[in-house]
């Protein structure tokens, strides 16, 4: 009996991680993962290019991203205008 509702637990898991923009609807998932390279223009109109990805905040539009070196960056929607990903 206990292996059947560990198995119902994984399964129920497994379904969920497949509907991660549905979590993110209903406010369960807050981070919105976007695969790179990307480039972010910032509000002065300056470029960050990153070959890594973003992460950004469906709740405040914050992005997060690692540059060249590997250091973590974060931007706040006022620091920012837009960005792309390839």
């Amino acid at each position: 009996m206990r292996g059947y509702k560990l198995f119902c637990i994984g399964l129920l898991l497994l379904i969920l991680s497949g509907c991660e923009s549905w979590l993110q609807d209903i406010g369960l998932v807050d981070i919105k993962k976007i695969k790179g390279p990307c480039t972010i223009t910032l509000v002065d109109g300056t470029l960050i290019e990153t070959p890594h990805s973003l992460e950004i905040s469906i709740r405040t539009e914050a992005i997060t991203y690692r540059d060249e070196d590997g250091k973590l960056w974060s931007l706040f929607k006022e620091e920012y205008e837009s960005y792309n990903c390839q």
